[in-house]
């Protein structure tokens, strides 16, 4: 038994329409996690807009889908890994690279450090140490980088615990 039920795309009515239009046109479908969404049109925009505003930070996309695979892994969300997995896949991120992300780790010290950071960040609640900022500062992230590195981990807190509750069918 689902534990809420899918927007048909067929259905679907109103706001949620219009949102499912935007997605396939910018995805060329529209994913399940869409779709449960959708139930709320409210939610469904809200994770497409602070989606669109993490699009236009300036971590690059490779570290941004690093960033989500080392949250939905600390998260054991299995549709976020399936789907920052197939993204990253897409990006060119090596299979071994997205390993490595999925344990906050990376080959360079200024991304392994962010991705520590992000991990820490979500499983401490944002309650992170001086010497988790130092971490970063020593690698020379900027204030800017980290205010946005806490809009990633945001963004991918608000997708694992929404699949994860939902269950959310693996699509990718």
């Amino acid at each position: 038994m689902a534990r809420i039920e899918k927007v048909n795309l067929e259905e679907a009515k109103g706001e949620s329409a219009k949102l499912f239009e935007s997605v396939k046109r910018s995805l060329g479908r529209v994913p399940n996690i869409y779709k449960y969404m959708g139930n709320s049109p409210l939610l469904l925009e809200g994770f497409m807009e602070l989606s669109k505003l993490l699009g236009k930070s300036s971590l690059s996309p490779e570290l941004k889908e690093k960033i989500a695979l080392a949250v939905g892994a600390s998260n054991h969300c299995n549709y976020c890994l399936a789907a920052h997995t197939a993204i990253a896949k897409g990006l060119g991120i090596s299979q071994g690279d997205i390993d490595a992300a999925k344990g906050a780790n990376a080959d360079d010290k200024k991304s392994a450090a962010i991705l520590r950071f992000a991990k820490a960040a979500n499983e401490k609640r944002g309650d992170v140490s001086d010497d988790d900022i130092k971490a970063l500062k020593d690698e020379k992230v900027s204030d800017q980088e980290i205010c946005e590195i806490i809009l990633a981990v945001t963004v991918n807190l608000l997708t694992n615990t929404f699949n994860r509750v939902v269950q959310t069918p693996v699509d990718f």
